[in-house]
Order: structure tokens, then C-alpha cells, then sequence
């Protein structure tokens, strides 16, 4: 239960390698929010969650080793933010920048194509906001975190 088959910092070395892996995969990946989850991508982060876990642990069941394991990427996480917090550009590069879906009813079907929106989610998200069509929309962004935000057109 205590004992290591790896030493200590090993284990804090596999969880960074991992943590960076997948900060840079899930960022390519594109903005999805965990509530904006499909089925297949909750999926995929439940097996690739499984899949990296003997990367971190070197094949180490310890409880020592789990518990090393979990406090490095708990650390590396506050980090994470605590650095975009405090450098701008390395906020751009983790959270990415807002992009925007719609100006003045005219759509950017290169964004959505880029960053994966489907009419399905982008329909969804103006009857969210208020908007019939896309014709009574103002702008539609798609947000750092995956959100779509709406502003309807003024009507006078």
C-alpha cells in the first residue's frame, strides 16, 4: 500500500508530461464546455483519462503513488490558472481567444467549420438567446469556455 516501485518524483515527472499532453490535445480539440458535452466526447475523456493513467503511474497501484499522482495535477491545475491569470499571453494560448459566429446576421461559416459548431448547436444556442434566425441576431460569440453568447438585433 506504501511502497513506491517508482521514486517519488517520478511520478510528480510522468504527471506533468501528461498533464502538458493533454492540456495541448483537449486544447486543439476545440471549445466544447462540460455541459455542451456529446455522449462520444464525455466518452473519449473517460477512456483517455484511463488510457494515460499507467503513463502517469508507471504501473504503480500504490496508494503513495495515486496520492502523488493527484496532488501534482491538482498543483499543476492552480498553476495553470494562476499563470493565464497573470500572462495574458499565455491565456490566450490555454484558453484561447472569443471568436465570433454571426455579425449583424451574417454568418461565419469558416468559424464554425474551424471550431467544429454544427447548425444543430448553433440553433440551439439562439432559441437559447431569444433569436428565430440568424437574421435577428446582432452577434453570436463563441466564448473561451465553449459558450455561445447572444445579442439580438434592436428593434425600434
Amino acid at each position: 500500500m506504501w511502497h513506491l516501485s517508482l521514486p517519488w518524483w517520478g511520478f510528480i515527472v510522468r504527471a506533468v508530461i501528461v498533464y502538458l499532453f493533454l492540456i495541448l490535445a483537449l486544447r486543439i480539440s476545440g471549445k466544447r464546455q462540460i455541459g455542451q458535452l456529446a455522449p462520444f466526447d464525455l466518452i473519449l475523456l473517460l477512456v483517455l483519462s484511463n488510457a494515460v493513467q499507467n503513463s502517469m503511474n508507471g504501473g504503480d497501484n500504490s496508494l503513495l503513488g495515486g496520492l502523488i499522482s493527484a496532488i501534482t495535477l491538482i498543483i499543476l491545475n492552480y498553476a495553470t490558472g494562476y499563470i493565464a491569470y497573470r500572462n495574458k499571453s499565455l491565456e490566450k494560448l490555454i484558453d484561447g481567444t472569443p471568436l465570433v459566429l454571426i455579425h449583424n446576421g451574417m454568418l461565419f461559416t469558416d468559424v464554425m467549420e474551424k471550431e467544429k459548431i454544427s447548425h444543430n448547436e448553433l440553433n440551439a444556442a439562439l432559441r437559447e438567446g431569444g433569436c428565430s434566425s440568424i437574421n435577428e441576431v446582432h452577434f453570436a460569440i463563441l466564448e473561451n469556455n465553449g459558450r455561445i453568447s447572444i445579442k439580438q438585433k434592436n428593434v425600434n
